[in-house]
């Protein structure tokens, strides 16, 4: 099997649970750019079910989250907000200077729709608080061709003989997967890591790939 047999095997088997996933959560609420963009920062080397925690908290203090809003807030307040989510006082620094880059750069979906995917990635990664995973989550939820890596992406794609850094991986990835399934395929493998091929004990006997996985281990 190559790369696209084992990810058409994850997509086959694999039955999403969307409501587990911030950023697509928000952004089909009817969140807005910012809002979603907050929601993934909070989501940053934590649980999503942390983030949903720490995002609650803030939208029943604000209501809508935006860039003005969040401004109003002192850091401390944000910081106890978004407490849930851990690391919160770098994350309300993160998110006020996030803000206020917002509100300079006029930042709207239809201005990195505009500009196109590379462009945009680069854009998005001058900003405070976005690294290559927050950029790549923020531009495939838009509809704009983007692989996210994340920490299980990252091992599912070791085992699988996959090495490199977040550009490399997430080429592989983009080649093997049609572009309209970038964000499903995504969201697929990161419960197919929490779920299957976790970092400990991964259940190799219950794995649609199997034996056929370079890493698969009998158990």
């Amino acid at each position: 099997m190559d790369l696209g047999e084992f990810i058409d095997a994850v997509d086959k088997t694999v039955e999403l649970r969307l409501n587990e996933f911030i950023a697509p959560v928000v952004w089909r609420r009817g969140g807005n750019l910012f809002e979603m963009a907050v929601a993934v920062v909070l989501s940053q080397n934590t649980s999503d079910r942390n983030a949903f925690k720490a995002y609650d908290q803030l939208k029943r203090r604000l209501g809508e989250i935006t860039p003005e809003a969040v401004l109003q807030l002192s850091e401390d307040e944000l910081a106890e907000l978004i407490k849930p989510a851990g690391m919160y006082r770098i994350r309300a620094r993160n998110i006020r200077a996030l803000a206020d880059a917002f509100i300079r750069h006029k930042v709207t979906p239809e201005k990195l729709r505009e500009m196109g995917p590379v462009e945009a990635r680069k854009f998005l990664l001058s900003l405070p608080g976005v690294g290559e995973k927050t950029a790549d989550v923020i531009l495939v939820n838009l509809g704009l061709p983007a692989f996210p890596v994340d920490t299980h992406i990252r091992r599912i794609a070791k085992r699988w003989g996959i090495v490199g850094n977040h550009g490399e991986i997430s080429r592989r990835f983009m080649e093997a997967v049609p572009p309209e399934k970038y964000l499903e395929v995504h969201l697929k493998l990161i419960q197919f890591g929490r779920d299957i091929c976790t970092a400990r004990a991964p259940k190799c006997h219950i794995c649609p790939i199997g034996s056929k996985c370079p890493s698969y281990t009998r158990r």
